[in-house]
Formats: C-alpha cells, structure tokens, sequence
C-alpha cells in the first residue's frame, strides 16, 4: 500500500512538473521508469530513449540539455518554443549566429522543428528534407543573402560573410544531429524495415559489404520461421494422440458414437541435403547467402554436405562448422574461389569421391550459372546424379533470357534437374528453401 501511495505521489508530482516546465527531470524520468520499465533490458532502452528525447546539442558539440537555462525557467519538452515571427522580430539567424547564444540558437532549432514537424519523420531517406526544411524556417535564405551581400563589400563586410559562412556550416551539422535523433527516435523501426524490404529484393551479388551483417540476420530470422514452420508435422496413425475433430467427422453418421476412432502424432522429418555452390567472382555473393540460410535450418535439416567449386570441387562442411562465419566465407573464397569456372571437372570430381553420398534420401541443390567456359559440359554424369538422388534442384542467378547463351549449359542441365529456379534474391532463397521442405515432408 505504501509503494502505491508513494508511486501516485511520484506521478501526480510528474504532472505537476511538466506543468511548470519539467523543473526537475530526474523526477519525471524516475516516475516513467517506475511505470514503464520493468526488466533490465527495459530499463536500459528507456534511460536511452528519454536521454535521446530530451537532448540537444549546441553548435561547438557540447552537450547540454535545452531548457535549463541558469534562471531554470523553461517551457515542457526542453526549450522555449518561440515562434518564427517571434525570432525574426527579435534577432535575425545572422545576429543570432554571430552572437553564438547556444540556448538561443537551440531554442530556434527547437522552434524550427516544431514547426516543420520533425517528429513525422518515419524514413532514414526524409533526413535532408527536414535538415532543408528547419534551416528554412530558421531563415536560411535571408542569411544566404546577406552572406552573398557582404562578399561584394569592403574588408569588414566580407570578414563578416567569412564568420556568417563557418557559422552556417556549423549550424547546418548541429540540424542534421538533430534530425538524425529524431529518426533514431521516431523512424528507425520504419527505417529498417524498408531497408530490409529492399535487401531481401536486391540481387544478391549487388548488396554492398556493408550491408552483410544486415542481411544475414535478415536470412537467420527467414530460417528460424521456416524451421518453426517445417520442424514438426502431424500424420495419421494406428495409434498415439486422439484427433477429436476427424474422430467427431468420421462418426456423424453414427450419431456421434465413436465407433471410429482417429489417431495422431507429430514426427520430425529431416531431409538429407548436398549443397554444390559455384563460388567463381559472378555467383560468390549468392553461394555464401545459400550456406548461410541452409545452415541456419539445423533444427530441420539432420545431414547438411556442403561443397564449393570453381576449377575444381572441395567439400567445406568442417569449415562452415569449426569457424565463425566472418572468417569461414572468405578462407573458402580465397581457397577455391575466383576462378575459371569448370562444370565438367566438377562432376568428375564428384563421380570419384562423392557419388557414394547420394541415394533416394538425398536432396542436391546446386547453386551456379552453368557457365562452362567452352569445357566438356559431361551432361551423362548429370544424368547419373539426377538417378541416384531422391531430387536434384538448380539454382541459377541469372534470368532465364540468359540461360543457353555463350557459354551458358544450363539448358543442357535441365532435363536432368526435378526443379530449376532463378534464384538471385532473399526471397527467392526463402522461396525454394520453403518448397524444399514442403516437399520433403511424407507420410509415415
């Protein structure tokens, strides 16, 4: 009882603070965090989204809070929010500028944001509109002319313009800080999403470096809802778990006396997969998105072969399993990657050591461009796989209108493959993974 009479004293005294203008912060930040936050991990997103919130900083980097001045008289949310007519009537930005006053200066941001609605930014891409916009509402184009006015003056007035240009430089970084917290505050869930909307629909070979990491937490968490989806299946049995519902269908002819009875029970299926991935400069970028993803399906997948291939094939199962991921895919690169790329040798390869691996359990995926360089495409030792194996899949980068073209075999390859796919994106990852596991699913 006492917490709870303490707790509506800490609120009622919130209100009362915001009322007069947040006099004492640390008040209103212990109440919130009494009220909102629970776990530690709550705690800790709250301090840094309230800090964040009330934040300002002043042109020469400093920090400080805006609207605690020395009189600590201040309006809520921070600083006096003067209107435009107000600061132009009173002092222009170049006065303003030059008279470097940070709590005015930050009270005219504030005021500027305000105006232009800066919290309605939703995009990382709105950041320079609203950096234009508030420096507009600040009076950016009146400053840029008296600043074009005093360059055709005496040495005094161009002194002057020297001061307003570093000046306004230094103020057109403290705006865009200032919106960039905002989009940190208000947009960046938005933001990354349509980031990540664009990463999982661009060509797999165009995403930037920087973007890796982006992009593989992106394949981890499209893998973990296919294993949730594909980990566990129902099928018909003799007996086990009862299944009321068909129990109930089954005896409606029997005015619902269970003459028949239907059992259940849930089963993991787990297919067997080879992966094939030609890691030559053209399809690197796709190979190492295709291991990822299918490593990242442990909880389905029980015999995962991974191999690699330009000039030659070599297996890189213990690789990908004994190394971080950041280490594994560039020693496979430089090892084996980034040379002329040789199908033939390849099924050679796997004739003479690997042909032993796959049987009717055995799904091959195959992710290249059959791009042979002129060699021996040995199509009969396509054939032979495509009869061993329970389903062999291509995967192929280019667009279709490219396959069969130069060097391209692919259209010799693909009477002896169960599916052929364009492959080239996330989602189409995503995609043939989803089917995979459909189809290997059966019937106990």
């Amino acid at each position: 009882m006492d917490v709870r009479v303490s707790l509506d004293e800490s609120i009622e005294a919130h209100r009362t603070a915001s009322l007069v203008g947040f006099r004492d912060r640390t008040v209103l930040r212990d109440a919130l965090a009494m009220t909102v936050a629970k776990s530690e991990e709550e705690k800790e997103r709250f301090e840094e989204c309230f800090d964040m919130f009330f934040r300002v900083e002043g042109l020469d980097g400093a920090e400080g809070e805006a609207g605690n001045d020395p009189d600590g008289e201040s309006e809520p949310g921070g600083t006096p929010p003067p209107s435009g007519a107000e600061t132009e009537d009173a002092q222009s930005l170049a006065d303003l500028l030059l008279s470097q006053d940070r709590a005015a200066i930050a009270a005219a941001m504030a005021a500027a944001a305000n105006a232009v609605e800066v919290s309605n930014v939703r995009l990382f891409t709105q950041r320079g509109v609203f950096t234009r916009r508030i420096m507009e509402q600040m009076g950016l184009r009146e400053l840029d002319q008296e600043i074009r006015a005093l360059n055709g003056g005496d040495g005094d007035d161009q002194a002057r313009a020297r001061a307003l240009e570093a000046a306004r430089a230094r103020l057109m970084e403290e705006v865009r800080d200032l919106v960039e917290r905002q989009i940190a505050l208000y947009a960046d869930p938005a933001s990354e999403r349509l980031r990540e909307d664009f990463l999982a629909n661009a060509r797999l070979n165009n995403i930037p470096p920087r973007d890796f990491a982006r992009v593989r937490r992106l394949v981890q968490r499209m893998a973990k809802r296919l294993a949730s989806r594909h980990a566990r299946r129902r099928y018909d049995a003799r007996s086990g778990r009862l299944d009321v519902r068909r129990t109930i269908r089954l005896n409606v002819s029997y005015d619902g006396v269970p003459f028949r009875l239907a059992w259940r029970y849930t089963r993991i299926d787990r297919p067997r997969i080879i992966t094939i991935c030609d890691v030559s400069g053209s399809v690197a970028a796709a190979a190492q998105f295709l291991l990822l993803f299918l490593y990242s399906l442990n909880e389905v997948l029980s015999d995962l072969r991974a191999f690699a291939f330009s000039s030659h094939l070599e297996e890189v199962t213990e690789t990908l399993d004994n190394e971080d991921w950041d280490d594994a895919v560039p020693s496979i690169l430089e090892k084996i990657g980034f040379r002329p790329t040789d199908y033939g040798q390849v099924l050679l390869d796997i004739e003479a050591d690997y042909m032993d691996l796959i049987d009717r359990q055995t799904t091959v995926v195959i992710l290249g461009d059959a791009r042979n360089n002129n060699g021996e495409a040995r199509t009969e030792l396509m054939q032979k796989i495509f009869e061993r194996a329970k389903r062999v899949i291509w995967l192929n980068p280019e667009p279709k209108p490219f396959w069969g073209t130069g060097d391209s075999e692919m259209l010799r390859y693909q009477p002896y493959c169960n599916m052929v796919r364009v492959c080239s994106t996330v989602k189409d990852l995503e995609r043939v993974v989803d089917d995979l596991l459909t189809a290997s699913s059966r019937l106990a």
